[in-house]
């Protein structure tokens, strides 16, 4: 049933194209919101959908999620690279998906292939008044 339900977000959120987008600067990665919806049933809580895209080599900074947000990803395309609050790295492939707690450090996140692209669909389950997911790591 959750399955169904993150499929019907990933089209739904890939239909309505990109709400917002940020480039990491060097780094050859791209973020796009393409989802974001309260939740009507639970107060104060949002769904958004974010689309990370890869290009070969292609990574994001170390950072930090919004202490509210539970995170629920799937690889899309390709294969990512990821380290979460200090675990051993792992790589994920297409199909393969992973969560991150309230507050995860996420330490790594990067396309494990140098020569082909990479994408990921993060669903995000955060509070509605929540503007900024993630904070670069200093």
């Amino acid at each position: 049933m959750f399955t169904k339900f993150l499929s019907a977000v990933s089209l739904a959120a890939l239909a309505l194209g990109a709400v917002s987008t940020a480039s990491f600067a060097g780094e050859k990665a791209k973020v796009t919101v393409v989802f974001d919806r309260a939740l009507p049933n639970v107060p104060g809580k949002s769904i958004k959908g974010v689309l990370v895209e890869y290009q070969p080599g292609g990574s994001s900074p170390a950072h930090t999620h919004t202490p509210s947000a539970f995170i629920y990803a799937t690889v899309l395309e390709g294969a990512i690279r990821s380290a979460v609050n200090g675990a051993p790295e792992k790589v994920y492939h297409a199909g393969e998906n992973f969560y991150e707690e309230p507050g995860a450090h996420h330490d790594v996140s990067a396309n494990a292939s140098d020569t082909e692209p990479a994408r990921l669909l993060a669903v995000f389950v955060v509070n509605s008044d929540e503007t900024k997911l993630t904070t670069d790591k200093k």
